[in-house]
């Protein structure tokens, strides 16, 4: 079994249903889920126009990275995300596969770690709630290291429960 993060983000409608429906998709596909972060506000980046959501999961699973992504984008695209907006556009829900155990892949529609999560408060934070030691295993930099180090941004930890 490999363990996963999986950052998640909303930013249109209910979005602390579309988190919890975020969840009940892993639940649906039997994917356990062994730890939540909390859920951050955070401001649009992009082409984005409405804050955010955001949260990350750890997950146990079997699933190649290949096709972990496809069932995670084919919930995007049933949920009514639309899958040719523009990159960093709203969004109803948005999954990043971040991490895949220790490993590093490059693919055409997949890399691993994600390419742009180091410079990404809304992903760090999160990482830093569920996976307080892990190193990125190409500059085995800490996330608080990374964290120091990304751009700043609007964010903070919200009350809101899973």
């Amino acid at each position: 079994m490999a363990e996963v993060v999986i950052a998640i983000g909303t930013n249109l409608g209910d979005k602390p249903d579309n988190l919890r429906n975020a969840i009940l998709f892993f639940d649906e596909n039997q994917i356990p889920i062994k730890a939540k972060s909390a859920i951050y506000e955070t401001e649009p980046i992009g082409t984005a126009t409405e804050t955010f959501l955001n949260a990350a999961v750890l997950i146990e699973t079997d699933l190649e990275p290949a096709f972990l992504l496809e069932k995670l984008k084919s919930f995007e695209e049933k949920t009514g995300r639309d899958l040719n907006a523009p990159r960093w556009s709203n969004r109803l829900i948005d999954f990043d596969i971040i991490t895949y155990n220790e490993k590093m892949i490059v693919e055409d529609a997949l890399t691993i770690p994600h390419p742009e999560y180091q410079n990404r408060h809304f992903v760090l934070y999160p990482m830093l709630d569920i996976l307080p030691d892990w190193k990125d295993p190409s500059s085995e930099k800490s996330i608080p290291e990374m964290i120091n180090e990304a751009p700043e941004m609007g964010i903070f930890k919200t009350g809101l429960k899973w």
